[in-house]
């Protein structure tokens, strides 16, 4: 299935499809989840529904990620998913020194997977790791949909 196809799927199944291209993109596979939801803002989807659904997906697949990064060899992974050495060592240096605090910066592109990895791999404490992962990733969603919302009053 082409890229396209995919995001003509996700966005055929409304906040279903907002879920799981947040999941996707919440994961260690990269895809772009903002694309969708601005799509389906611009078809009518309510933006609420967006919002609880891109958090909950995107949180789920940050959780695999901190799972995989808690039960798999630490070599394996970053070879697997092609991170790189000086990603995986900023983020063993940022989670030493935050801890799980540094869940809330998951949401960040490019490290942001590394990050997720190390705090599995560290043993963060996973309450307080999602509870951060939630707040970064739901307010990451939150900005991109206020964003477009104010950006669409000023054009209409």
């Amino acid at each position: 299935m082409r890229m396209e196809q995919l995001f003509d799927l996700l966005v055929s199944y409304g906040p279903w499809g907002m879920f799981l291209a947040a999941f996707l993109a919440g994961s260690v596979l990269a895809f772009s989840s903002e694309t969708v939801m601005l799509a389906l803002l611009a078809v009518g989807v309510d933006p609420w529904a967006l919002l609880l659904a891109a958090s909950a997906g995107n949180t789920l697949g940050g959780i695999s990620c901190y799972c995989l990064g808690r039960l798999a060899n630490p070599d394996w992974v970053q070879r697997k998913f092609k991170i790189k050495e000086q990603h995986m060592l900023r983020a063993r240096r940022w989670v030493t020194r935050w801890g799980a605090w540094m869940g809330f910066f998951c949401w960040l592109p490019i490290i942001g997977d590394a990050l997720l990895l190390t705090l599995g791999m560290m043993r963060s404490n996973p309450i307080l790791t999602n509870l951060t992962m939630i707040i970064g990733r739901t307010l990451r969603y939150a900005t991109v949909l206020l964003s477009a919302l104010g950006v669409a009053r000023w054009i209409l």
